[in-house]
């Protein structure tokens, strides 16, 4: 089987005071506190929202 390539995605920064949009974006990441880290498959919807809230989140590590 070949393994799929993922992104490990780290919140960074608070989503209060950002529009509501970011906050659901957020939540589609699987991501709501500060510290919390999640594994994501890296697909082109999966960038995109990373890019979306690139000021909150950062990219741990890609395999």
């Amino acid at each position: 089987m070949a393994s799929t390539k993922t992104v490990k995605v780290e919140q960074i920064g608070s989503p209060m005071r950002r529009e509501h949009t970011q906050r659901e974006t957020l939540i589609g990441l699987g991501l709501n506190k500060i510290g919390r880290q999640r594994e994501l498959p890296d697909t082109p919807a999966t960038r995109g929202m990373i890019r979306k809230v690139r000021h909150i989140v950062r990219v741990v590590d890609g395999k």
